[in-house]
């Protein structure tokens, strides 16, 4: 695929969008009624004139948990790294980002399960392992595993991608129906990354159920239950595959022509307690269902996944991702993107991911294009960065990891942290903010300037 680095950060970064577009800081994530949403929207100026920013648009806990998973693949996933320290680096993440979920409604199963995980065991089997649960058929599995199919992208990584989807699942949800929607937000990442045809992402998923099963039982961990509690998520799959006619993923799916209302409504049917997007089987089902039939259209993907009487913050930080992944930022609002909270960390690790999985490039070819750079790419650059020293000064912050309490750096600073009495030099933090984003335009650059000398030619 053609710029595949830029596809990387677009599904790292839009997935953050699809999240803070969904959650509007808490306040349209238990919406029931994706009329009075939009609604909403309309009077703010349509999605086209949305700055997805703090404090009015902080992302959820699927966020900062799906920056967990990548952060911990990054540390852990490289050739030298076996799975148990993968898996102790997942655990330990999961429970550093705690803290940074106050006031971005964290779920229940989440942060219980997560408070129980003891990565310093010798044995990740015996610290990264939790017991079976009848209740953990939740969304939080699935809404923080895409940025594994951005680490296992090939068709031959599939059982590092299902070994690691399913193991980082169930440390906090242990019940087929929840760590098999990781499995699926991570398997169609994948997909998206190798330019599979959507059609056929769900006819993927149930080939690979079959193997998803033989690895449960030669864990040998809490075999018996998983099997018992198995079918549910294969059979509601197999219905709403059989529904849109993709079962055998050959034909496309016709346009549904269905109102908002209406959408609501068939959300409400595929959900497992009437609340759509709220567990494993239906997050990624009304994610990949919004991606069919929006294509290429962003706003209509915003208002089918983000924008409807469920669970939008959860089904759009999916959705998101596997727009990114396969057509970039095309038809996206700048508005919407480039101010999105956590936009450096995203960046930043979907260049490390990508070169994870590809090998791409290293420092020496970073050098090497950095020193080739034109006049006139250079004085771009330099225009950019004066108009980013202007808005770091002209601008009140909100911190990284804050209290959601706090609406501003400066109240942050001021007051501190009243979980875990951390506070900020602003000078500090205005610097370092500079000089990321700094960093991040460079690289950026650069992976443009490689892939254009690959389609050129100049780089084989």
């Amino acid at each position: 695929m053609a710029f595949l680095p830029l596809h990387y950060e677009a599904a790292m970064v839009l997935s953050g969008v699809g999240d803070a577009l969904g959650f509007k800081s808490g306040s349209w994530k238990f919406y029931k009624v994706g009329n009075d949403i939009l609604e909403e929207l309309k009077s703010m100026g349509g999605l086209s004139a949305l700055n997805v920013k703090p404090p009015e648009w902080i992302v959820s806990d699927s966020t900062v948990m799906h920056l967990a998973t990548s952060e911990a693949l990054i540390q852990k996933s490289g050739r030298n790294c076996g799975k148990g320290d993968l898996y102790k680096m997942i655990a330990v993440k999961y429970k550093e980002c705690m803290i940074d979920t106050n006031g971005r409604f964290p779920g229940k199963t989440c942060t219980t399960n997560v408070r129980d995980l003891m990565p310093d065991r010798p044995d990740w089997e015996v610290g990264c392992r939790i017991a079976f649960s009848t209740s953990g058929g939740g969304c939080g599995a699935a809404m923080r595993a895409m940025c594994i199919g951005l680490r296992y992208p090939r068709e031959e990584d599939l059982p590092d991608l299902l070994a690691v989807s399913i193991e980082s699942g169930r440390m906090t949800h242990h019940h087929p129906t929840g760590y098999l929607g990781s499995l699926a937000a991570a398997l169609f990442t994948a997909y998206a990354i190798q330019g599979k045809p959507p059609k056929e992402w769900g006819a993927g998923l149930m080939s690979v159920l079959p193997q998803a099963k033989k690895y449960i039982i030669s864990q040998k961990f809490y075999v018996k239950e998983n099997l018992e509690a198995w079918d549910y998520f294969e059979y509601r799959w197999k219905e709403y595959l059989k529904k849109k006619n993709l079962l055998d993923g050959t034909k496309n799916p016709k346009p549904d022509n269905l109102k908002v209302d209406e959408r609501d409504t068939f959300y409400k049917k595929l959900s497992f307690c009437g609340f759509g997007g709220a567990s494993g089987h239906d997050a990624p089902m009304i994610a990949y269902d919004a991606l069919l039939q929006s294509g290429k259209n962003w706003k209509e993907l915003c208002e089918r996944a983000m924008f409807h009487g469920a669970n939008g913050d959860n089904t759009g930080v999916i959705a998101a991702c596997w727009y990114g992944a396969m057509y970039g930022y095309q038809g996206v609002p700048e508005g919407n993107f480039k101010n999105v909270e956590y936009h450096g960390r995203l960046v930043e690790q979907a260049r490390l991911l990508h070169k994870l999985a590809y090998g791409s490039f290293d420092e020496e070819d970073v050098s090497t294009v950095m020193n080739n750079y034109t006049y006139d790419k250079m004085e771009s650059e330099e225009t950019q960065v004066k108009t980013l020293i202007d808005d770091v000064q002209s601008q009140d912050y909100q911190a990284e990891g804050q209290c959601a309490e706090y609406e501003s750096i400066t109240e942050y600073q001021r007051n501190g942290c009243n979980s875990c009495g951390r506070n900020l030099d602003m000078v500090d933090l205005q610097k370092r903010k500079v000089e990321l984003e700094i960093e991040n335009l460079k690289l950026r650059n650069t992976l443009i300037t490689l892939e254009i000398q690959k389609m050129q030619g100049g780089m084989e």
